[in-house]
């Protein structure tokens, strides 16, 4: 394991500029990686550093994520990015109540030239999935994600096909708005490795958002693909490599008890109603793995798995009806969980 000196600099999604000393030469492939990806999204995305990187830490992981915030804060734009920067295939399907399963996975179809059926394969058969307002249709057109996203195959008339890889889905809701909307079920909020909340941009970022708009560098209404130049970093073959140093990424024994206390405390918290499924400790080991990977080191430390505890296991848990009363959110108890849980020595 390498060791990182006292005085270095930690990176972190507030300061991604920050390089660790003695970051194992394995390792370096990943960090490039993150370089590469920031510098290129910079050229759209104006901060929101903490959202991006928890974007790369769900791809490097394999995983899916749920961005939740309200509308006009680039979840789209930003998703639709990292698919050119991954040179890769994209899809966006907007969902609507009238959306049908057969429309998003695909049907099978009369082909009068052949006098035959054949297979209609639907939009999900893509790299990444972009899924706009995921909770705007019905719970039996959502449910058509459940064997997507779990298995990463799609059965139609009972014929199943494989999805290509790497196979991504990225979903939008807007956290405000209720009405003519359908909750996500527990099972279908379980198969996201990461739920992500989008904030708003800060004081200076928005500056310089009105700053590339004021000088015509951005625009309402026109696609980025026509205006601004981006370098791909990587592609499928690239990213299955990254996959698999991110693999080899040590996590000691103490580490790994850390993670399971921590989910199992969610079960039996009297802030919360619901705690996480088994689903979720492995979830947050893939992800803490992908951050370490990120952030140039080898090894997982304590704080990574305290960093992305609320990220991963926030969609898993439901707040007691006390915790509600009291105003509490399921990040502060979950941040208290975390910080309660004796970290290994």
């Amino acid at each position: 394991m390498s060791e990182i000196p006292e005085n270095s600099e930690p990176i972190t999604a507030e300061n991604p500029s920050a390089e660790t000393i003695a970051a194992p030469s394995q390792m370096l492939p990943v960090m490039k990686f993150r370089e590469d990806m920031q510098r290129e999204l910079g050229k759209v995305i104006v901060g929101q550093h903490k959202l991006s990187e928890e974007l790369l830490v769900t791809i490097l992981a394999n995983g899916h994520a749920l961005l939740e915030g309200v509308p006009g804060v680039a979840k789209t734009l930003i998703a639709k990015t990292i698919a050119r920067l991954l040179n890769i295939e994209f899809r966006r399907i907007q969902f609507t109540p009238d959306l049908m399963p057969s429309d998003i996975v695909g049907t099978k179809i009369f082909d009068f030239s052949s006098s035959a059926f054949k297979i209609q394969k639907g939009p999900v058969f893509s790299n990444i999935v972009l899924i706009d307002e995921v909770n705007r249709a019905p719970a039996k057109t959502q449910s058509a994600l459940l064997e997507v996203m779990e298995e990463r195959q799609v059965t139609i008339e009972g014929e199943t096909f494989i999805l290509s890889d790497p196979f991504l889905v990225l979903a939008t809701q807007n956290p405000v708005e209720f009405e003519g909307t359908y909750s996500l079920p527990e099972a279908q909020m379980d198969r996201f490795l990461m739920k992500i909340n989008v904030d708003y941009p800060n004081e200076e970022e928005e500056l310089e958002i009105l700053n590339r708009f004021n000088s015509g560098a951005l625009s309402l209404g026109k696609s980025t693909e026509t205006t601004i130049v981006l370098n791909p970093v990587a592609n499928a073959a690239k990213l299955s490599d990254l996959r698999n140093l991110v693999g080899k990424v040590l996590v000691e024994p103490g580490i790994l008890s850390y993670i399971n206390k921590i989910v199992r405390a969610t079960r039996n918290h009297p802030f919360l109603f619901m705690g996480s499924s088994p689903r979720g400790n492995i979830s947050l080991l893939s992800a803490v793995k992908a951050l370490a990977a990120l952030r140039g080191r080898d090894y997982v430390n304590p704080d990574d798995v305290k960093e992305l505890t609320a990220p991963v296991l926030r969609h898993r848990v439901i707040l007691s009806p006390e915790a509600e009363l009291e105003g509490l959110n399921t990040d502060q108890v979950l941040k208290e969980i975390a910080e309660q849980t004796l970290v290994p020595r």
